[in-house]
């Protein structure tokens, strides 16, 4: 039977779900042999989906242990993208003028 998965580190989630990607790999055998239940192999399944090797990393929703920081830095950067844009519009007209 399923034994505690919690023990795994990201190396190991990584090998189990890209094993368990290829065509000829049967996911019952996988998860047997690796002892985790099939529906955490499909939770890891998804979370590598999500966010690659970092998305199994992390204990809260969605493998991500810092949410709240990565939150932070795409606020940060997406505030840096926007006056970038603005910038670039009146680099733009300033070009036209000429």
């Amino acid at each position: 039977m399923p034994h505690a998965e919690s023990g795994k580190s990201i190396e190991e989630k990584l090998a189990i779900v890209l094993e368990g990607l290829k065509e000829s790999t049967n996911i019952t055998e996988l998860c047997r042999n690796h002892g985790i239940s099939q529906a955490t192999y499909y939770n890891w399944r998804d979370k590598f989906f999500e966010g690659g090797k970092t998305g199994l990393a992390g204990n809260g929703p969605g493998g991500r242990g810092s949410s709240d920081v990565d939150k932070a830095k795409i606020a940060e950067l997406e505030r840096v993208i926007g006056q970038q844009a603005v910038e670039i519009q009146v680099f733009k007209k300033k070009l036209k003028l000429f």
